[in-house]
């Protein structure tokens, strides 16, 4: 019966290597495995020396955030009617909150501000989750 062997050399530090070991044959007919190391230069040289900094280049980058407040069903017979100087009535009250989103997940909830020519939301609570769920969310 022929056996699997597998030969180690010394490897340089930089360089990650992976063993795979072959399990014996399952019968005297199985034919042997030759196995050999397995050299990842690209593991070793991306290591995680270099992985902290990688994160400044997503610091500037820009996500839309949306600002909902509120929202309502219409028949379609009604939106069709609608125009200049219509009025549609949402689910919230004057000064309830006010939800913010992140890639369609709800991660916020806040209250309008005037800031001066502006509106801005003021964030009341980080949602259970918050920013991280919602980005790893699809």
């Amino acid at each position: 019966m022929a056996e699997a062997t597998t030969e180690h050399q010394a490897e340089p530090a930089a360089q990650a290597t992976a063993v795979a070991e072959a399990p014996p044959p399952a019968s005297p007919e199985a034919p042997s495995v030759d196995v050999q190391e397995a050299q990842l230069p690209e593991a070793a040289a991306g290591g995680p020396s270099q992985a902290p900094g990688q994160i400044d280049v997503l610091l500037d980058a820009t996500i839309p955030v949306f600002v909902r407040l509120g929202q309502t069903e219409l028949p379609v017979r009604d939106l069709l009617r609608l125009g200049p100087g219509s009025v549609i009535k949402l689910d919230r009250q004057v000064g309830q909150p006010v939800d913010v989103l992140l890639r369609g997940a709800l991660i916020a909830t806040g209250n309008l501000v005037v800031v001066g020519d502006h509106l801005g939301v003021r964030i009341n609570e980080i949602l259970p989750g918050g920013p991280d769920a919602a980005a790893s969310a699809g």
